[in-house]
């Protein structure tokens, strides 16, 4: 039987193996995936950085020093060079000015004008009325304020947003991910509060479309199809209708359902073509709506979600965005309840920028599923040990509804 792993130097690596293992806990890394295809040159550098030699998978990856396969994997070269991350030209260093703790009050205050107005504006919209852009100019703005100070307070507030029978309420979580993801980006204030305003109000045409269609179980028929593709023409009619809103909100509204490889709608447009705002709001509204609870698919952790993400880079969506969203959210997302290898059950609170698989945790069920009090913080990145040798790890996710504790209870 062939050989289908083998150790080597760091030095003789190339793009095109899957790193498989490293010389040392990937938790000692900034890897965000235990596992994967090298494919450019930063990945390269961090290994050299950490290691000096891995194990490379033959089975997953090209062999060395085969150099007819050294690009080999999901994301090509040419692919890779179209990345809408190239039509960047500004950067805007954001730094860290609270703490999750003190920003935590004024995130519940933007969050809390937000849902008042997403509840007035779909109120106004069911009864044909217009759409009040300063109010949502406001709450935007009064969210990208507290993003800009630390994004991990609205993060986690957004995890515990109101579940409504109306698919809309998702609007909230996906302007939050969509700010805090061009915040990540260091794109501009400016930008920040458009990108808000493209995730509150691009499936606004849902108001217009039968609910049933909506939220139908099973599969739907060619006419409930169009119907609910539909929702992106009401969406730009009721845009333009609005005054007061940025010019090109009505055409950014129009791309979040475009994908990468052309394959989606209303005009099948592909990779750079889409640019960068509807290229992140597509991805953004897909991995929202996996993290969200749905009539027609189970509720993913966000782990799993991202995972999805990244076996559609380079197809369903531009490839480097998908790895620098991942890198954004983190493996282990702000609000995402996780299982340590204490059997104990926590909340992820807080990122660790250097090691994004040592997060802050709140434990808050101990290991026979007893509420802990008082909560214990741990930082994991400072290796606190749940014994005398053994330092704390995250063992896995938690599916939504797996365990029988409400965040909110923690949080608002």
């Amino acid at each position: 039987m062939p050989i289908q792993k083998k150790q080597v130097s760091v030095n003789e690596l190339e793009l095109g193996v899957f790193i498989a293992e490293l010389d040392r806990p990937w938790t000692d890394t900034p890897f965000m995936f235990q596992g994967f295809i090298l494919n450019n040159e930063q990945q390269l550098e961090t290994l050299k950085k950490y290691c000096k030699k891995v194990v490379i998978d033959l089975e997953k990856g090209s062999d060395l020093p085969d150099r007819s396969q050294l690009k080999a994997g999901p994301i090509s070269a040419g692919e890779r060079a179209k990345s809408v991350l190239t039509t960047i030209k500004k950067k805007v260093m954001y730094e860290e000015q609270a703490t999750v703790d003190a920003e935590l009050p004024a995130a519940r205050v933007a969050r809390t004008k937000t849902q008042t107005v997403l509840r007035d504006m779909f109120d106004a919209l069911q009864a044909g009325q217009a759409l009040d852009a300063p109010r949502i100019r406001e709450a935007v703005a009064s969210m990208t304020d507290s993003v800009v100070r630390n994004p991990d307070a609205m993060l986690l507030l957004a995890k515990l947003k109101q579940q409504s029978a109306h698919s809309l309420d998702r609007a909230l979580g996906v302007s939050i991910y969509m700010i805090t993801f061009g915040r990540f980006l260091q794109l501009p204030r400016e930008q920040l509060d458009l990108l808000g305003m493209l995730g509150m109000l691009q499936d606004v045409g849902k108001t217009r479309v039968p609910e049933e269609g909506l939220n139908k179980k099973g599969p739907l028929t060619n006419v409930e199809l169009a119907l609910c593709r539909s929702h992106v023409e009401h969406s730009i009619a009721l845009l333009k209708e609005t005054p007061g809103l940025p010019a090109e909100l009505i055409a950014l509204a129009a791309l979040h359902h475009e994908r990468y490889d052309g394959s989606g709608y209303q005009k099948g447009l592909k990779g750079e073509h889409i640019g960068l705002f509807g290229s992140i709001a597509g991805m953004v509204d897909c991995f929202d709506a996996l993290t969200h609870p749905r009539p027609y698919g189970e509720v993913m952790a966000p782990s799993n979600a991202l995972n999805m993400l990244y076996g559609w880079r380079g197809s369903q969506f531009d490839g480097p965005l998908v790895e620098q969203f991942i890198q954004c959210i983190g493996i282990f997302p702000v609000g995402a309840i996780v299982e340590l290898n204490s059997g104990e059950i926590g909340i992820v609170i807080a990122q660790n920028l250097v090691r994004r698989l040592q997060p802050r945790v709140m434990v808050v069920l101990d290991a026979k599923g007893a509420p802990k009090k008082p909560q214990l913080i741990l930082d994991l990145s400072k290796e606190p040990k749940m014994n005398a040798e053994t330092p704390y790890r995250i063992k896995r996710t938690m599916e939504k509804g797996s365990v029988a504790i409400d965040p909110a209870d923690f949080f608002l």
